[in-house]
């Protein structure tokens, strides 16, 4: 699978936004949906859980949806398989975003183009922990 084309400086400026909505956030700590935001909570990360099925994860509150969540978002980290992705981002967009960033292995041509069409920055195939690391540390 392809790689979105950002570069390093871009990725850089995308990593140093702090409100991350993580739609997927599992609250099961062997699966990357759960240690992902954890490693960007324990790197001040102000994470946001997105999981209907959980009241709290890592003490923090859980939506059901992005567009529910009080306040801005920066980023919306999606851990969904590729063919939920379209419904999310037609969720965020009500947020309006700056970026909507899908970890590795989900890609979504047609919500990918949607986003665009609203402004919103989309990192595919990447995963932030890995960016994080490879980047800033």
């Amino acid at each position: 699978m392809e790689q979105d084309p950002h570069t390093d400086e871009q990725i850089n400026h995308i990593l140093s936004m702090n409100n991350v909505a993580v739609v997927g956030m599992s609250k099961n700590p062997s699966k990357a949906a759960h240690y992902v935001p954890k490693y960007l909570l324990d790197n001040n990360y102000n994470v946001i859980p997105i999981n209907p099925t959980a009241e709290q994860i890592l003490g923090k509150k859980c939506y059901d949806s992005v567009s529910e969540i009080d306040e801005d978002i920066d980023i919306v980290n999606v851990f969904r398989p590729s063919d939920q992705v379209l419904s999310v981002v037609l969720d965020a967009i009500k947020k309006k975003p700056k970026v909507i960033w899908l970890q590795e292995g989900i890609h979504n041509l047609e919500a990918e183009d949607l986003a665009k069409k609203e402004g919103i920055e989309i990192v595919f195939n990447r995963c932030m922990f890995a960016e994080h690391q490879r980047l800033l540390t």
